[in-house]
């Protein structure tokens, strides 16, 4: 069989070569006159009827729906088991060669939900490979194909990956509306009170923190907060504590952020994801340094051991310039700005020319360790680079911010024309 025939061409020729006429392939359970549609595609049978005319052929359901063979099958399930082992395990490229092999297999074609699985490992491969364009790509593909009404669970999960990468690549707006009307989805079925409702709008407000529309991220916050312990679940309140902390530390209340990222810590130790973790060791290593900068060796020590379980998880190359950073970020606290310089043009490096959050903060922090070190060229190049990626991403505030700093920079250098020149793009960036 080439995998040509349809379902009742199968059908046929599998009972001709059995020797078995229509009357003998029904009885007991069916007509001979049903299984005369069947074969002429006239009838599509149910699930139940396929096991029971593959039990009598002597061949699986799979191949009778699908045309390809059990062994051919099997083989492809190998090559995704293998896939989803390396994106775990941190080898993303490995990872992304394995998902792409079945995905350009003829026979993978005619197995939708094997399809499906290779195409989401996939994105997801791709994401943690660093390569975002082709991320969207796959994750755009996904969504267009993804039924509310067959997986709610998987279609969150796509929307919630593609809000996610958009939000990186610099596109927040379209980021936002991507979360608000997946949300407005879920809630229209009754599915606002669910995890995949709550990780949604955690995304949501996390892409509302980079826009920085800090007013309506506090107020979502504290719905989401409320929604997340009536359902009670420890993944739903993860995500509501490490997205309020997150807006805590946006708004300048340390506290309030310390209290909310140790809360969310404590409930992680109940769920089995390496990659989140890490992620919420970063956000709390990032409150340290900006709360409690007398811990920042504290802070240092919990970076690197990161760092190292990083690299065994499926977390993704911004992850890991994001954790380089945040250390470049400590060791200036700790007044090595030198070793700063290092890890964070790393980061840098890592990322490429592309603007995006991870890369604007990296030059960021590159340009404030440029300063400690008294390279006020090369810091002005940096931060005027920084400014420019955040204006690019519509991250508004954090924009203003950069070239309010670029601004008090020049001050010191006495160059005048350029200082007031950064005045003037701080305030336009906050609509003044």
């Amino acid at each position: 069989m080439d995998g040509q025939e349809s379902f009742g061409q199968r059908i046929r020729m599998l009972r001709i070569r059995q020797g078995v006429s229509q009357a003998q392939l029904a009885f007991p359970e069916l007509s001979d006159s049903y299984i005369s549609l069947i074969e002429s595609d006239k009838r599509v049978p149910a699930p139940s009827v396929v096991e029971l005319l593959a039990s009598k052929l002597h061949c699986s359901p799979t191949y009778l729906v699908s045309g390809v063979s059990e062994e051919i099958v099997d083989g492809l399930r190998v090559t995704l088991d293998y896939a989803e082992i390396a994106l775990q395990n941190g080898a993303a490229a490995e990872a992304r060669a394995r998902f792409a092999e079945v995905l350009e297999s003829a026979d993978a074609a005619a197995l939708p939900e094997l399809l499906h699985q290779a195409r989401w490992g996939h994105a997801l491969a791709l994401e943690a490979d660093g390569q975002l364009e082709p991320a969207i790509t796959e994750l755009e593909r996904l969504k267009d194909t993804a039924s509310l009404d067959d997986d709610r669970d998987q279609w969150a999960r796509v929307h919630v990956a593609l809000s996610r990468c958009l939000r990186e690549r610099g596109d927040v707006s379209a980021s936002v509306n991507l979360a608000e009307e997946a949300l407005r989805q879920l809630t229209a079925v009754g599915s606002e009170s669910t995890d995949s409702a709550v990780h949604l709008a955690a995304t949501l407000l996390a892409a509302l923190i980079v826009r920085g529309d800090l007013v309506r991220a506090h107020q979502l916050a504290g719905q989401l907060i409320e929604r997340a312990e009536r359902i009670g679940s420890p993944r739903a309140r993860i995500w509501a504590y490490w997205e309020a902390a997150y807006v805590a530390e946006m708004r300048g209340e340390y506290d309030d952020g310390m209290a909310w990222i140790e809360r969310a810590l404590a409930l992680h130790g109940e769920q089995d994801e390496p990659r989140n973790l890490c992620r919420l060791r970063l956000a709390y290593a990032s409150l340290l340094l900006r709360a409690r900068p007398e811990k920042a060796q504290h802070a240092h020590e919990l970076l690197l051991r990161t760092k190292d379980d990083i690299a065994a998880s499926a977390a993704s190359e911004i992850d890991v310039a994001w954790c380089l950073t945040m250390l470049a970020q400590a060791e200036t606290v700790l007044g090595r700005p030198e070793k700063a310089v290092e890890l964070a043009s790393e980061a840098v490096e890592m990322l490429g020319e592309s603007p995006r959050r991870a890369a604007a903060w990296a030059l960021a922090v590159l340009g404030e360790a440029y300063v400690r070190l008294g390279l006020r060229t090369e810091a002005v190049g940096v931060l005027t680079q920084t400014a420019t990626h955040l204006e690019t991403m519509e991250s508004t505030r954090q924009a203003a911010q950069a070239w309010f700093d670029l601004a008090e920079l020049f001050g010191e250098t006495g160059a005048e024309a350029p200082r007031l020149a950064a005045y003037r793009r701080a305030l336009s960036c906050v609509g003044l």
